[in-house]
């Protein structure tokens, strides 16, 4: 079955659609898609039939059918917001997508249509804080985290219920992760077999891991690790997306300043990371995506425009660098998911 991949490309309103050879990474651009408003992020349904989109000038939150054939992008509804989409997501049944707005300070949760669209009022609503990023749900549904960064904001991680009936969600107790080093969490992703998750800390430049407590549905931190050189460099960074291989035993994260990507190792009975080199990408590295099979990993340069694609030694998880692809003005996200063709 074919692969795709679908990049935001912030200043130049649209939506890049490629094919993805799975052996050797690389990708064969199909179209481009309009998506006026500055598009910020996308999401993909569980079943892969829908891809949603998140717009940054033009506040807004959209829905596409993905066409199984093609790959192609059929526009099905949005919803106009009040504040920028900073991150989306769905449930882990896809029947509602998630944000957050880190100039919004809040957080919300819409409903999708039987077919797949978004176009109503969202079913909650909640004032959080400023800098609130990330928003995922746990595997088993019931669990909703969100980080918000430090500085411009409170460097925390809120907890929540989540019902997948309705889409409510309230604060779990505690409902907050305070956090005494200025890490500023971001971004994270759960490991595929540990009760563990990462998160990128976009201002202490490092990755941290928590424990995820499954009965009470709550996070306890264990262990930050630097996303930088030991010594050698001083200037402003900071850090993005990240993400896990499928077996859980390789992480990476992006440096945004340093230009690089962070590699490490997982321990796959006790999830500590250990340091497995850094190496260098494009400008800004904002998003960050592997391929299938994890035998590739995607980063795309905010600032340079350019997707660099880079092997993955399945037996070292370092990075090798294959080669790097035009993608234009601002790419911001990619997804790749395979359809049935």
């Amino acid at each position: 079955m074919p692969y795709y991949m679908y990049v935001a490309v912030n200043e130049d309103n649209k939506i890049s659609v490629f094919t993805v050879d799975p052996e050797s990474g690389g990708l064969t651009h199909q179209r481009d898609v309009a998506v006026s408003g500055g598009p910020f992020n996308l999401a993909i349904s569980p079943d892969r039939n829908h891809l949603y989109c998140g717009t940054r000038e033009t506040p807004r939150l959209t829905s596409f059918r993905i066409d199984q054939s093609n790959g192609d992008l059929t526009l099905t509804g949005e919803v106009p917001l009040d504040s920028w989409p900073v991150y989306i997501n769905t449930d882990r049944r896809g029947r509602f997508v998630l944000s957050s707005y880190y100039p919004g300070a809040r957080v919300m949760v819409h409903p999708v249509g039987d077919d797949g669209s978004v176009g109503g009022a969202p079913v909650v609503s909640l004032e959080t804080a400023t800098g609130a990023h990330a928003m995922q749900t746990d595997p088993t549904n019931s669990y909703a985290f969100v980080p918000h960064i430090a500085g411009n904001g409170p460097n925390q991680v809120w907890q929540f219920k989540f019902d997948e009936d309705t889409g409510q969600i309230t604060p779990n107790s505690p409902a907050i992760v305070e956090l005494e080093e200025f890490l500023g969490p971001r971004h994270f992703c759960f490991h595929p077999s540990l009760d563990v998750l990462y998160f990128s800390n976009e201002q202490g430049c490092s990755v941290s891991g928590y424990r995820l407590d499954t009965a009470a549905g709550t996070l306890a931190l264990f262990q930050t690790i630097t996303t930088l050189p030991a010594e050698g460099f001083a200037e402003r960074n900071t850090c993005s997306q990240i993400q896990i291989t499928g077996a859980g035993r390789f992480l990476y994260a992006p440096n945004r300043g340093h230009d690089s990507i962070a590699c490490y190792t997982v321990d796959t009975g006790t999830g500590e990371l250990a340091s497995n080199g850094i190496v260098a990408s494009e400008a800004r590295p904002n998003a960050l995506c592997l391929g299938p099979g994890d035998r590739h990993i995607y980063s795309a340069g905010q600032d340079s425009g350019q997707m660099a694609i880079f092997g993955v030694n399945p037996d070292s998880g370092s990075l090798t660098l294959s080669e790097t692809v035009p993608l234009g003005k601002g790419p911001c996200w990619i997804s790749i998911v395979e359809l049935s063709g």
